[in-house]
């Protein structure tokens, strides 16, 4: 058995390689397991490379298949339709083994490692489609006959939920095949060919289970690199383009799905409070709240007074107070970072570079955040109703930062027994400063300047 230290190193080493070696490696681990070769930690490796690779096909994955776009790996508190907790997914997976389906599962797993070990792919596929066949019906009774039975075998009342809709794709697995077929992840872009090709599979699943059909959406909006383009599909079969119309349909799904990553993205925003938040991750969720929310209301019709509307109203309403917030505190703490003190007589002068005080690391920590606040949240400010707020902030650290920067430029001149102890601490921490405010490269000529200052005394 592996140590813990030596699992983090294997770890570090599958993290390290290319993807092309990774993706060969978790093949030939994959078929490795499914040779019963038992030398490696396969499940630690596999979770290592699954994120980073095409793995081959195993019987839970091929299971899978129909509704691996809707997987996502935290499970909710709450059912939300079109999101499979993968946790839920392998519950229900042991509970056909072990009790609903106990014989055709040992039978599906049989044929599937020898068809995969002999690389017959499409044989393999083939087999898994009659498998999901026969599971969907088989969930569906079992629910219908004894709702309760179900619920007890299974970790709770969202596992049966999720059961119930794995057994709907089930169902429909060839078309949401066809679907995977012509938008390869991560998809580009959604031109009017697939669309059309698209509206074609939704209404063979309409014809089969009309109530899968709103799925193409979702399977969709989970290969395209800009999934707010899904929208674009409920448009063309519901003929209507106004939030309103469309989210009172089954093909709404895919817009309270967005929305609802939308709502996470800026609940996360909401969540940051001074003094402690992560900026890199505030940031991250910022651009993530305002890329959906413009895209949203860029793809459709979005009324104010529709469902859709309120909330994205509400949303933005709320992220733009808590951003006005930080921005609003961001100068304080950034100016709170360097030393400063009234020059003139009697202390009536403008402020100028305390160097005489040391640098408090609290505060300069903090002081930076705020800073990679500022300035990373510019691009963002416009879209996120806080861009006076931003602008204001930015404005009030430049002016105080160019005449601190000055300041430290003349005390650099000094000669060097002469200088204030705290000096060079504070020049390299303006510089810092600098390359966040202004950029890098002005960041490298202040060195430069500072460099300059210190050979001229020398001199």
């Amino acid at each position: 058995m592996l140590t813990p230290q030596k699992m983090a190193l294997l770890r570090s080493f599958l993290e390290a390689l290319p993807p092309k070696a990774s993706a060969r490696l978790a093949k030939a681990v994959e078929l490795d397991r499914l040779a019963g070769g038992r030398g490696l930690p396969h499940g630690l490796i596999l979770e290592t490379l699954r994120p980073r690779s095409d793995r081959s096909s195993t019987p839970l994955r091929l299971f899978c298949l129909p509704f691996e776009d809707l997987l996502v790996e935290e499970p909710a508190k709450e059912k939300q339709k079109g999101r499979i907790a993968r946790s839920n997914a392998v519950a229900i997976w042991r509970w056909l083994s072990d009790a609903l389906l106990c014989d055709a599962v040992e039978r599906y797993t049989v044929d599937i490692e020898r068809l995969v070990l002999q690389g017959r792919d499409a044989e393999s596929l083939a087999r898994a489609a009659e498998f999901w066949t026969l599971a969907a019906a088989a969930i569906d009774n079992a629910v219908v006959k004894d709702r309760d039975a179900v619920r007890a075998a299974l970790p709770d009342d969202a596992a049966l939920a999720d059961a119930e809709e794995i057994a709907l794709l089930l169902s429909v697995g060839m078309a949401i095949g066809d679907i995977q077929k012509l938008l390869p992840r991560p998809f580009p872009q959604l031109n009017d060919g697939v669309l059309r090709d698209l509206r074609d599979i939704h209404d063979r699943a309409a014809a089969t289970r009309p109530e899968a059909a709103a799925y193409v959406a979702v399977v969709a909006m989970n290969r395209l690199a800009h999934p707010w383009e899904a929208l674009k599909i409920p448009q063309i079969v519901t003929h209507q383009t106004q939030d309103a119309l469309i989210s009172g349909t089954d093909m709404g799904m895919v817009g309270e799905l967005l929305l609802n990553d939308t709502e996470i993205h800026g609940n996360a925003v909401r969540a940051s409070r001074h003094p402690a938040f992560d900026v890199d991750a505030l940031i991250g969720h910022l651009a993530r709240f305002t890329e959906l929310s413009s895209h949203i209301v860029r793809e459709i019709e979005v009324r104010r007074g529709g469902r859709w509307g309120k909330r994205l109203l509400a949303d933005r309403a709320a992220v733009a107070e808590t951003m006005d917030g930080l921005m609003e505190r961001a100068p304080k703490e950034v100016l709170a970072m360097l030393p400063v003190h009234k020059s003139g007589s009697y202390g009536g002068g403008p402020l100028c570079a305390d160097l005489s005080r040391p640098v408090d690391a609290k505060k300069s920590e903090r002081g930076l955040r705020y800073a990679k606040l500022i300035a990373g949240s510019a691009p963002y400010a416009a879209m996120g109703s806080f861009a006076a707020t931003q602008r204001d902030a930015m404005d009030d650290v430049s002016q105080h930062l160019r005449g601190y920067n000055e300041d430290l430029i003349k005390e650099m001149r000094v000669p060097e027994g002469e200088r204030q102890p705290g000096a060079e601490h504070q020049f390299e921490l303006a510089a810092e400063l600098t390359a966040l405010i202004f950029s890098p490269e002005e960041a490298e000529h202040l060195r430069r300047r500072g460099r300059a200052a210190v050979a001229s005394r020398a001199a």
